[in-house]
């Protein structure tokens, strides 16, 4: 592969996918805290509606979603999304929708005595949620969180079927000009290998961080 091709295709490509990644998963953790934390609230419709969301975008598939977003949604409202923000979109609330189950299990697994001491204190829900669920809850959310990143970094490569040149959609281009498949593809693979061990290793030192601050030690189980 030529020095040309790297620089005009690949590494445009590689920073492509990293804004998908960022975009997406910022979208997609502030979905999953809202629906995931609306899962365990007391009223019932709040509960309904978040469960609501949560199966359906779970049940749906992201990229039939990102094809109705750049395709039927334009016609309906009248403007058009662009390739990479119907991406976002699509990626972000499907994705969203398992972090919500994450957000909801941790939640759920902080002992009940922590619940009835906060409500002793005299602390409103949101305070509740705050100062004594969440932080106890984020160090168990982590690890199933640094899966569904990786998840989603895999899912980027999707939004080449919109033309948006990520790297898989540069590996296409690459693959056309040169007419040699294993040279490109073996580079990609190295590279979203290397976006994800540096997804891993982040989210590890997160987790020793998160469980640190509320005196926990980190598990020595996993791998270092």
């Amino acid at each position: 592969m030529t020095a040309g091709l790297w620089q005009n295709w690949v590494l445009p490509g590689i920073w492509i996918t990293v804004q998908l990644l960022l975009y997406s998963a910022a979208l997609a953790g502030f979905v999953a805290f809202a629906v995931g934390m609306a899962r365990t609230h007391h009223s019932r419709v709040v509960r309904f509606l978040a469960g609501a969301y949560t199966e359906i975008f779970r049940g749906t598939s992201a990229l039939i979603l990102m094809f109705w977003l750049f395709f039927v949604l334009p016609p309906l409202l009248g403007w058009q999304l662009v390739p990479m923000w119907a991406a976002v979109l699509a990626l972000g609330l499907s994705y969203g929708a398992y972090g919500a189950e994450i957000v909801r299990g941790a939640l759920n697994s902080v002992a009940p005595a922590q619940r009835e001491a906060g409500v002793a204190l005299s602390f409103t829900p949101w305070q509740r949620m705050r100062l004594i669920l969440l932080p106890q809850a984020v160090p168990e959310m982590i690890p199933p969180f640094c899966n569904l990143l990786v998840e989603l970094l895999k899912g980027t490569a999707l939004v080449s079927l919109l033309g948006v040149g990520d790297v898989s959609f540069a590996a296409y281009l690459v693959r056309l000009a040169t007419q040699e498949s294993a040279q490109i593809y073996t580079i990609s693979l190295v590279i979203y290998f290397a976006i994800a061990f540096v997804i891993t290793r982040s989210m590890k030192a997160l987790e020793k961080k998160t469980k640190t601050n509320i005196g926990v030690g980190a598990l020595g189980g996993g791998a270092k």
